[in-house]
């Protein structure tokens, strides 16, 4: 199975114990991810994030309906949790969050890491732009909900040392 990764970061003037709670509840993806996606968490509340969490949604594709189901396996706050596709649109999915305090803020980094029906060819022609779209929602989502525009930092963020 062929591997892809994405990779996002977000400079944040807030730091990581004020931005990571947002996180904490599950709900809040539903704000996170673009309507066009008609996301929906299915599982009822409450849900408490820890390591071995179970969490439902349904959400459509291109118009097409689909189940989803995640698995937190990693949960460190306030500093990284991962949560990793069980059941849903990819032949694998694990999204890494991370909340990195950095030149006065929290670098917000997010690195997915996904295999795809089809391969590069599928992952070009459609999924790529559509992960884009759905980091590019997320990202407007995080600046009005803490605070607006942020202005970069000075000196660049440091890269990731994943690949």
């Amino acid at each position: 199975m062929k591997y892809l990764k994405f990779k996002s970061h977000l400079w944040m003037r807030r730091t990581p114990a004020e931005i990571f709670p947002f996180f904490t509840e599950a709900r809040n993806l539903e704000k996170l991810t673009p309507p066009t996606l008609h996301f929906v968490v299915r599982t009822p509340p409450p849900i408490t994030m820890r390591v071995g969490t179970l969490i439902d949604y349904g959400l459509r594709i291109h118009g097409f309906p689909f189940r989803w189901r995640s698995e937190i396996t990693e949960w460190e706050p306030p500093h990284r949790f991962v949560d990793r596709q069980r059941r849903g649109p990819f032949r694998f999915w694990s999204h890494e969050h991370r909340f990195e305090a950095w030149d006065g803020g929290t670098l917000v980094k997010d690195i997915v890491t996904y295999s795809v029906l089809g391969g590069r060819l599928i992952d070009r022609l459609f999924v790529r732009a559509d992960i884009k779209r759905i980091f590019t929602h997320r990202e407007k989502i995080l600046r009005e909900t803490f605070g607006g525009a942020m202005t970069l930092p000075t000196t660049p963020p440091p890269e990731t040392s994943e690949n």
